[in-house]
């Protein structure tokens, strides 16, 4: 029987061991651990490859938006709008910038539907936090108007999506800043946590560089209150080697998921990703391949006999269902969604042997 993990953590490494070791060995040859040449160096790539004005290295990607939505001047008082399907660290990035997170509903996308945004807007809402989930992008048109016209802006949680377009605009590009993520397991992963922000606005990414170490400035002094937020260097050298092949391994994602959906989309007890190429107005880059799959549960329970690895995104709960953070609205879409979304595994170790083994199974479930 094939044994198939949702994701294969030892993989990352021995896909590019050689160059790993390398760069690792060179920076510590160097004495380069904080804020040295790789973290510029994977800076000015990444400004680069998203169209951007600035990258800012950063911890991971909750500082992103935390030093992100505190550099756009978010703050006490005001609300910002997030969608529940997310996982906490959206909400809590709003919550420690001083901020309140007001929740919208997701559609049937999975991604924050705009309707919902205009139903709880409010004379404190300062800014909307799109957050652009499994690789796709929101219907940003729609967003952007609105916040346009009631003059709010917009901070993007791109952490699942760099390289992911929509009408041919970058994820992280819509607003006055965006946030990434590079935890292990996404599509451009290091090996620890990181993160980035990227804006056009000088002033916003000069407040958060300030704000990632400890509040200095260019001239060294302490000019606010910060955070000890700094890329690590050797997670930026880590990531300069992996940039090398994210379009690849990019392009390697939208293959399997064209396979997945060519197996799977005649599966009525299905709703599956839109596939590649199938709307010209997105790019999908795949960070994760979400269905919704009648008799999840049961479903779930059949692969895991089988050795293959699925995963129900944080857990089954969304960030309304925390009762313990104080929320109270309902979210009727989100929880309809999560009753049924699971995710299938989706990443360049999956080869296309897996890919028909996952599929067979799941259609034998079905079938019986």
């Amino acid at each position: 029987m094939m044994k198939i993990p949702f994701f294969d953590y030892p993989a990352l490494f021995k896909l590019y061991e050689a160059e790993f070791v390398e760069a690792f060995r060179d920076a510590g040859r160097r004495g380069a651990f904080i804020m040295q040449k790789d973290l510029a160096d994977f800076e000015a790539t990444l400004a680069k490859y998203t169209g951007a004005r600035h990258a800012i290295g950063m911890a991971d990607g909750t500082m992103a938006l935390l030093c992100g939505l505190r550099a756009a001047g978010v703050g006490a008082g005001d609300e910002v709008i997030v969608p529940s399907h997310t996982f906490v660290a959206s909400a809590a990035a709003i919550h420690h910038a001083g901020a309140t997170p007001v929740l919208a509903d997701c559609g049937r996308d999975h991604l924050i539907d705009p309707a919902s945004i205009e139903r709880v807007i409010s004379n404190r809402t300062r800014a909307i936090m799109p957050v652009q989930l499994n690789g796709r992008v929101a219907e940003m048109d729609r967003i952007v108007a609105f916040a346009t016209a009631h003059k709010l802006r917009i901070i993007e949680d791109s952490c699942q999506a760099l390289g992911a377009r929509y009408k041919g605009t970058q994820a992280g590009r819509f607003g006055i800043a965006g946030a990434f993520s590079f935890y292990p397991s996404k599509t451009l992963g290091c090996f620890g946590d990181g993160g980035a922000l990227i804006t056009d606005d000088d002033d916003v990414a000069d407040y958060a560089r300030l704000l990632r170490d400890h509040g200095r400035g260019k001239s060294g002094k302490v000019e606010a209150w910060g955070y000890n937020s700094r890329l690590d260097n050797i997670q930026a050298a880590i990531l300069n080697v992996k940039f090398r092949y994210y379009d690849r391994e990019v392009a390697r994602r939208r293959e399997i998921a064209g396979r997945y959906h060519a197996r799977l989309k005649e599966v009525a007890q299905l709703l599956l990703p839109p596939a590649p190429d199938s709307d010209s107005d997105h790019f999908d880059i795949y960070q994760n391949y979400e269905i919704e799959a009648e008799r999840r549960d049961a479903l779930k329970a059949a692969l895991q006999e089988q050795g293959i690895g699925t995963i129900i995104q944080w857990g089954g709960h969304t960030v309304h269902q925390f009762a313990a953070l104080g929320f109270t609205d309902p979210m009727p879409a989100t929880e309809r969604m999560t009753e049924r979304y699971l995710l299938l595994p989706m990443n360049v170790s999956v080869d296309n042997d897996a890919v028909d083994t996952i599929c067979d199974a799941i259609r034998r479930f079905y079938r019986h």
